[in-house]
């Protein structure tokens, strides 16, 4: 994934693909970054129907639906979407690939091998070694100048390149051919510890060599991948991408002759599986955002319309009855977090920041979130790494060993007889709780909330706020006291979430810039941490350097991490190779189906 841009607009992108937004297919491109285990992952990973290969058929069509034909299909662009990156899955390469649990391993579809130079070793050079049958579909070779021309591209160093500069192409000093035209030496500037994060997805030289041409957005046929499947037709207009086999793939044959990406809203996709016409739906929008029934004469429109949790039940029941299908859950790559505002009110108080952390139950607000969508109530315990994630830790006792009475009460909101809401000077501790309008998962997490505060005498105030304002009119400006949304959860951590928590700096004006530091409170020392995570080789090390920094993080009451971000996808029960993939990333070349169906022309 793109590293986490310092605007409004990317993070608006977040808050959709976070808590049952417009988008609830998989995330941009994360960047891939392998985080050594401490502990094992503790909550459920991807769910996925597999095959083996020589049960799978060949031939036929897949019906995959998305939320729209992508503006462009270069995830670095700022027009970039969800599904630009399902995409890209199936067209570009990667030269390395997450699993389940966020370990990094190569594609050895596009890499031999790849190594870095030992810790304290300067500079740091990696090797890549690409497959040497690897080429674009217009039968060039990959070589290192592809790789020259992406760094170019996205290092920001030159500004005529604009849209998003990922970490750590800005580390990199050159890229130059090997002992061989498959051999890559990439020497960095600094240590770079996240660098297989880099060249993922990769673009052709032809797509990125010009700013010119870069700044065009990749859409319609013509345009050279290097995946198992290239464009045949892209029609904005009639809300279909088709993919077919590339006759040039040299992997895995391809199961599936073509795979149809249709837009289909999220509300229209349950009658759309039901009529049989798509096979593979992510579901989490149309169930967590399901509308109430349209009044009926035994319910008339005066009648109070039914509240969206309810609605929600009823989504997902009616997705679990379809015939010959089967909802695939998992716990998506996504952070759910509660963001504390350190720059307002009564929580410019670190006492009362902590307070917070320890007056939150995280088992009860998962189960209040999860349970109803038939996932374990895994609350999580640390701001940087989910809970199925190699590497995970709970950090949330560093909170401190006091409950949050005895912080709240020294710091001088008092509960005379141990009742009501707390006061001082006379005010009522009452705070301001945004979420996204519309979310059944979202409400049923603040109503949690909102009991489990009331019991330490902390009053919540929710208010919703659509997703087009959420960010720019609440979290940017800083117009909340306590937000409940998501970011996503990168396999590349030191450099994807240092953002999140950077202290604030001054801005040209004077004013704290706070980037998408939306919590507003940050130190030197979280900031060293993650810089020394970032440059570290070594990886029991780095991971040492993450974990200190979530500990600090977790002193300092910036957020309360909730839990991972629920994923439903449904997919028909012939079809394999598809599901809720968590961290993972589909298979394109092993998606088909099973048995006798050849799906539709």
């Amino acid at each position: 994934m793109r590293a986490r841009q310092l605007t409004a607009a990317a993070a608006a992108l977040l808050l959709a693909a976070g808590l049952g937004g417009c988008s609830d297919d998989p995330a941009p491109v994360r960047a891939p970054a392998p985080v050594p285990a401490s502990a094992d992952p503790t909550t459920t990973t991807g769910d996925v129907r597999s095959a083996d290969r020589t049960a799978v058929r060949d031939g036929g069509t897949l019906r995959w639906a998305v939320d729209g034909v992508p503006a462009t299909l270069n995830v670095y662009q700022d027009g970039a979407t969800a599904d630009s990156a399902l995409l890209a899955h199936a067209l570009y390469p990667s030269l390395f690939r997450p699993d389940e649990h966020g370990r990094l391993v190569p594609d050895p579809d596009y890499l031999a091998d790849a190594e870095s130079t030992p810790p304290g070793q300067q500079p740091q050079v990696v090797t890549y070694h690409l497959n040497p049958h690897a080429v674009w579909s217009d039968g060039t070779p990959l070589t290192a100048a592809d790789l020259a021309a992406q760094r170019a591209a996205l290092s920001g160093l030159d500004p005529a390149y604009r849209g998003g500069h990922p970490a750590g192409y800005d580390a990199v000093d050159s890229v130059a051919q090997g002992a061989d035209p498959h051999e890559v030496r990439v020497v960095f500037r600094r240590p770079y510890a996240e660098w297989r994060s880099l060249f993922g997805p990769l673009y052709p030289a032809a797509e990125t060599g010009r700013p010119d041409v870069f700044q065009r957005a990749l859409t319609g046929v013509g345009h050279p991948g290097a995946g198992p499947y290239t464009v045949s037709r892209y029609d904005p207009e009639g809300g279909r991408v088709t993919l077919a086999r590339n006759p040039l793939w040299w992997g895995d044959r391809p199961k599936a002759e073509r795979i149809e990406f249709l837009a289909v809203p999220p509300g229209q996709r349950l009658d759309a599986l039901d009529q049989d016409r798509l096979d593979v739906a992510p579901l989490t929008a149309a169930v967590d955002r399901a509308a109430p029934p349209a009044p009926t004469a035994a319910t008339p429109a005066a009648a109070p319309p039914a509240a969206a949790p309810e609605a929600a039940a009823t989504a997902l029941r009616r997705a679990d009855s379809l015939p010959g299908v089967t909802v695939h859950r998992a716990a998506a790559a996504s952070l759910t977090q509660l963001t504390v505002n350190a720059a307002r009110g009564p929580l410019t108080d670190q006492a009362v920041r902590r307070a917070l952390g320890r007056a939150v139950d995280r088992r009860r607000i998962a189960e209040a979130a999860l349970a109803p969508l038939g996932l374990p109530a895994a609350p999580l315990g640390s701001h940087l790494l989910a809970g199925d994630q190699e590497g995970y830790r709970d950090n949330s006792a560093a909170a401190g060993p006091t409950d949050a009475a005895r912080l709240l009460d020294g710091a001088g909101w008092k509960r005379p007889g141990g009742r009501g809401t707390r006061t001082k000077n006379g005010k009522e501790l009452v705070l301001t709780l945004l979420v996204p309008a519309g979310s059944a998962t979202a409400r049923r997490t603040a109503d949690a909330l909102t009991a489990d505060l009331g019991e330490s005498g902390i009053a919540l105030k929710p208010v919703t706020a659509p997703a087009e304002t959420f960010v720019k009119d609440h979290l940017a400006v800083g117009d909340y006291d306590l937000a409940l949304f998501s970011w996503p959860a990168g396999t590349s951590p030191a450099s994807e979430q240092r953002p999140a928590y950077a202290k604030p700096r001054p801005g040209p004006d004077g004013a704290l810039d706070a980037g998408t530091n939306y919590g507003r409170s940050g130190t030197e020392e979280i900031d060293r941490l993650f810089d020394r995570a970032s440059a570290e080789l070594d990886p029991a090390a780095r991971l040492d350097l993450l974990q200190e920094a979530d500990v600090r993080i977790w002193q300092l009451g910036h957020s309360v991490p909730l839990y991972q971000r629920p994923e439903l996808v449904a997919v028909r029960d012939d079809v394999a190779g598809a599901g809720a993939f968590g961290f993972a990333w589909p298979r394109f070349q092993d998606l088909g189906r099973i048995g006798g169906s050849q799906g539709l022309p």
